[in-house]
């Protein structure tokens, strides 16, 4: 048996680091999978390794050096939450894309150099303007559609699989052997995950894989390099019912795989972009998006807008920082956002709240897979937003004419209150109840509103679950 790693509070909230990292050192993404760093950690039980390993702090680090990089600009929105981006560096989205001697003029007016382009959009980089010249400068260009800083993200039945009786109290929470027996998912119906890429050896993805891309080296090898990505998959969709680790949400559906961030946790808002926008092309009927910033970005907003054209239902993390800050792509109408709770149900101490909140969903101890055929438990809302993910995809599946609109709102409505009666800022419209959502889906009508009345039977379900999970 494989090895399974519990990994405390916070999860490994990815970060998308700037693209000039990952550009100057492409390499990064096709570096051998890391094991984790067992120096610090202590065993806890056997036969299965239960590792203890503090992911909040190393994102504190990860803030601590961008505030302290002599690349990188930071924006204080209050004296806890900041923003960053790239100094005397800029995405441009034109309107068509510049000729050849356009190009050029630009670069030698901004005494610079293009780094990366996707269609329209561009980034530049200057040897001597700041960010706020560049944009100055290419906002004047009639050909130009938006220019914005280069933005730096923070990311955040009963089955026989060995793993789940005794670690998998995150399915039960949301009522998943009741909803198995209505819908396992379809084949057809392909969940994109946007992340660091997914293991594809580990034994839990054989055949439950589309082919997928990796938008760092523009190739169709989306390898796992770090472990985020492959745990993420895991939830929504790992191989069930095969006598081997855990157990995945959606049964029959297969991963998109896309690899947007880097081994060392890094990426950008470009980068995120242009995973939307080929996940998109590609066939994705739902994406997960377990990363986020308190910054909005046009050239990310600009992305999930396309895909939402195209009939995709995204879902985002709200943030692992115990704020009410808004994040984004979370906060972005045409996104669902998703809090974590605890196994007792209430609001996990890190997860993020206030007005963009959707609906909540596990998101603390939560087993899945892991880089090299292993396994793990992580925290965060990054967990929490792949159990949505695989409810959009049951959805979808259940009932193949619901356009996204339609599933946001059965996924809204189909919930347990939770916090104060209705809507609230910790909980959304509550937590999510899948076979509820999948009875809604079966019988839906336009005129679907979300619940806001609490259901007699949620306190006997947690005080069993409690019982199952002592």
């Amino acid at each position: 048996m494989r090895n399974f790693t519990r990994y405390a509070v916070g999860g490994l909230a990815v970060i998308f680091a700037g693209a000039c990292f990952l550009l100057a050192q492409p390499e990064q993404s096709e570096a051998p999978p890391k094991k984790p760093d067992t120096s610090s950690v202590s065993q806890q039980t056997k036969p299965h390794k239960f590792y203890r390993i503090n992911y909040i702090s190393g994102l504190n680090e990860t803030r601590t050096r961008l505030n302290n990089s002599e690349h990188v600009i930071t924006i204080h929105h209050n004296s806890n939450e900041t923003s960053h981006y790239m100094k005397r560096e800029v995405t441009v989205k034109f309107k068509r894309p510049p000729s050849p001697t356009e190009l050029k003029q630009m670069i030698q007016a901004i005494n610079g150099w293009e780094k990366a382009r996707f269609g329209s959009m561009y980034i530049f980089k200057s040897r001597t303007m700041s960010a706020d010249e560049l944009i100055a400068y290419f906002n004047k260009r009639p050909n130009v559609q938006f220019a914005e800083p280069n933005y730096l993200l923070l990311p955040n039945a009963t089955p026989n699989d060995m793993l789940y009786p005794r670690y998998q109290w995150n399915m039960p929470a949301i009522n998943m052997e009741q909803a198995w027996d209505i819908s396992k998912g379809r084949e057809n119906v392909i969940i994109a995950v946007i992340d660091t890429g997914v293991d594809l050896t580990h034994p839990e993805f054989q055949g439950k894989l589309v082919k997928g891309h990796n938008v760092l080296n523009d190739s169709d090898r989306p390898q796992d390099d770090n472990g985020h990505g492959t745990h993420v998959a895991g939830i929504i969709a790992a191989k069930t019912n095969n006598r081997e680790g855990i157990a995945g949400i959606a049964w029959n559906n297969k991963i998109m795989p896309i690899k947007g961030i880097g081994s060392d946790g890094s990426g950008s808002s470009f980068d995120i972009a242009r995973g939307i926008i080929w996940a998109a092309d590609h066939g994705a009927s739902v994406i997960n998006m377990s990363v986020g910033n308190y910054h909005p970005s046009n050239v990310l907003h600009d992305a999930i807008k396309y895909a939402f054209s195209k009939n995709v239902v995204m879902v985002a993390a709200s943030g692992n920082d115990h704020t009410s800050q808004p994040s984004f792509p979370a906060a972005y109408p045409e996104v669902i956002s998703v809090a974590a709770i605890d196994w007792q149900g209430n609001q996990a101490n890190f997860s993020n709240y206030g007005s963009y909140i959707d609906v909540a969903a596990p998101g603390v101890d939560i087993p899945s897979t892991y880089v090299q055929g292993d396994y793990a438990s992580l925290s965060g809302t990054s967990m929490a937003c792949p159990h949505v993910a695989g409810l959009a995809g049951l959805i979808r599946s259940l009932n193949p004419e619901l356009n996204n609109s339609e599933v946001m709102k059965i996924i809204r409505a189909a919930t347990w209150d939770a916090g104060q009666p209705g809507w609230d800022h910790y909980y959304g419209y509550g937590i999510v109840n899948v076979p509820h959502a999948l009875q809604l889906a079966g019988t839906h009508t336009q005129n679907t509103t979300p619940s806001a009345t609490k259901p007699t039977q949620k306190n006997t379900f947690w005080e069993q679950l409690q019982k199952l999970f002592p």
